[in-house]
């Protein structure tokens, strides 16, 4: 019995450090309020004001939680899976990881939350083989660029909603389906501005 405990508790013990945190999950998905202040975000930033994605980590990794937001249509126009960082879990314990932890320390391996500037392509050695640079926006995200947190797909990432399974967890990047990279990077490349794209819990 008490070895059990034990166990059960371990993956929270490991991570629950003081640079990093979890965020419990807030009741409902109305987005409502954080699309207007995207949209004033990226209206006096120079952002691209048609569009804006929005991942949202207080849900299940197994239930489709990356989302981009149409500011005219006033609507999510798709939605699909998204990874959560691991912060380190011990391997035996990753398929009990339902709640994303969060940090901003280089070698974390956790998500980070806050706005983020979409940036540059580039290469990727994984997915489709498409990158896009992350520059952290908050004082919660600012390291992205020294931790090497980037958009980018996986082949083990689901293109639809797996729940209750989760999907795999990465090293802090948000990594999607190979299929959903495919349509993010064809509006990516076409926007004239930056694109924002903002992690929450």
């Amino acid at each position: 019995m008490k070895l059990t405990f034990l166990l059960g508790i371990l993956p929270f013990i490991c991570c629950n450090s003081a640079d990093t945190w979890i965020v419990e999950k807030k009741s409902g998905n109305d987005y409502s309020s954080r699309n207007l202040e995207a949209l004033d975000f990226c209206r006096k930033s120079g952002f691209n004001d048609s569009y804006y994605f929005l991942v949202d980590l207080s849900e299940h990794s197994g239930k489709n939680r990356f989302f981009i937001y149409d500011f005219t249509q006033k609507k999510i126009v798709e939605q699909k899976l998204v990874t959560h960082g691991s912060c380190d879990v011990p391997e035996q314990y990753a398929d009990r990881w339902q709640k994303a932890r969060f940090s901003n320390t280089a070698d974390s391996h956790c998500s980070a939350l806050g706005k983020y500037k979409v940036g540059a392509r580039d290469k990727s050695g994984w997915g489709i083989k498409v990158k896009y640079w992350l520059h952290g926006l908050e004082r919660t995200n600012d390291n992205a660029q020294t931790r090497l947190i980037v958009l980018h797909s996986w082949e083990a990432v689901a293109d639809k909603e797996i729940f209750p399974d989760y999907s795999p967890l990465s090293w802090g990047c948000p990594a999607v389906s190979d299929a959903f990279m495919e349509r993010l990077d064809a509006r990516l490349q076409t926007s004239k501005k930056p694109v924002l794209l903002w992690i929450i819990a």
